[in-house]
């Protein structure tokens, strides 16, 4: 005999739609992040006096690295929540 799942309650939802934008957030600020360190990548590139920039697109992509498994821990719950959502309003 299975178990009989939990009802969906609104606190539920509000928390899958917190999980969701906050990944949708994360993602965003990483799509910057890369963009930014690939400008910063141009100007070190372009001028010895600016080489510092290759040093911050650096510290990006570390940033980018260490937001990856945060990105994961908010969308992989996100998604399974917002299908049992979507699944209970059937």
């Amino acid at each position: 005999m299975q178990p009989q799942p939990r009802e969906i309650t609104a606190d539920y939802r509000r928390r899958a739609g917190i999980l969701t934008w906050s990944a949708i957030v994360v993602g965003a600020l990483m799509a910057v992040a890369l963009v930014v360190s690939v400008v910063f990548l141009v100007r070190a590139d372009q001028d010895t006096k600016n080489a510092a920039y290759g040093y911050l697109a650096l510290v990006l992509w570390v940033g980018i690295a260490a937001g990856i498994p945060v990105l994961l821990a908010l969308a992989i719950p996100a998604a399974r929540m917002r299908r049992r959502v979507r699944e209970q309003r059937r």
